[in-house]
């Protein structure tokens, strides 16, 4: 086992194609084929599902390939310390349902580290897509939401995915509708009175059962509703249409402007909101210090 085959297999399950991981690497797709071959004879176990549409980690590579991430980005640390006698860049990458906080504390954190070098990256996405960019080491952490209506299904299918998911805190749902909404001024709403108005809710994919929704209360009928894949979008048809969407009700002027308010609704239900990690492993220094300015950011706008 060499530290080039580990790189492979890693670009090959980023690409999810062996053809698209070899023009990356620049390198012919039979060599890549061979090298990873050889890696999974070496280890005894079959890293990939190959098939006419791509190629699938396994249960088992997906095992493997976490400790491999590990090995790799502990080489490049080594290489960069004592070879290049360069700063050690630092990596961090978070992935996320669509939630202001979130990106205020990752502005927070790349103004900290500030002229050192460093590679991050931020992912809003499906609940189902954050597990697995957590699961797959894509991203050291993944922040979501529980409830008393998907707890089971998220607890299991965070379980399943050897991840373990850490409370942050816990908010009442709000909606957020624009600032000229009928809706706005009002000191709270009910779901009979979002009936007459358009729901703003986020694409899961194909996983799209109401258990992954990122909203609360997504059983709930509606006449007329828009499915959107960014948080820009869904802000400008809040305001375009007087649309609204149910939240955590913590919003950011400094990145989203006054246009969008945030009104309480009447449920009985609470987001406990948290942080998915590898089960097993220890976070980086990194993320614990993004995770410090988390929990500073919602203090500071809950106090």
């Amino acid at each position: 086992m060499t530290l080039t085959q580990l790189r492979y297999a890693i670009e090959v399950a980023d690409a999810g194609s062996i053809t698209q991981a070899a023009k990356r690497l620049f390198i012919a797709q039979p060599s890549l084929s061979k090298a990873v071959g050889e890696l999974e004879a070496e280890m005894g176990i079959a890293i990939f599902d190959r098939s006419s549409r791509g190629v699938t980690l396994t249960e088992e590579g997906t095992r493997f390939l976490s400790y491999a991430r590990q090995v790799v980005e502990q080489a490049d640390l080594l290489e960069s310390r004592y070879v290049r006698d360069t700063p050690v860049r630092r990596v961090f990458a978070v992935s996320s349902q669509h939630y202001a906080f979130v990106v205020n504390a990752f502005v927070e954190l790349v103004r900290e580290i500030g002229r050192e070098r460093y590679e991050f990256s931020l992912r809003e996405g499906t609940t189902q897509g954050i597990i697995d960019d957590v699961r797959l080491q894509r991203s050291e952490l993944g922040v979501i939401y529980r409830s008393r209506f998907n707890r089971e299904v998220i607890t299991e299918a965070v379980r399943r995915a050897e991840l373990r998911f850490e409370p942050l805190f816990t908010a009442s749902p709000h909606v957020f509708v624009s600032r000229t909404s009928p809706l706005a001024c009002r000191a709270s709403v009910t779901l009979a009175d979002l009936a007459p108005f358009p729901r703003l809710t986020y694409d899961q994919g194909i996983q799209n059962s109401f258990y992954f929704s990122e909203e609360l209360h997504a059983v709930e009928p509606a006449d007329k509703q828009i499915v959107v894949t960014d948080r820009a979008t869904l802000f400008n048809l809040l305001i375009g249409l007087d649309g609204y969407t149910v939240s955590s009700g913590i919003l950011s002027e400094d990145l989203n402007g006054t246009d969008i308010v945030a009104v309480p609704l009447e449920s009985d239900e609470q987001m406990e909101v948290g942080y998915l990690q590898l089960a097993g492993r220890p976070l980086s220094r990194v993320a614990e210090r993004y995770l410090e300015h988390l929990r500073a950011y919602v203090a500071g706008v809950a106090g």
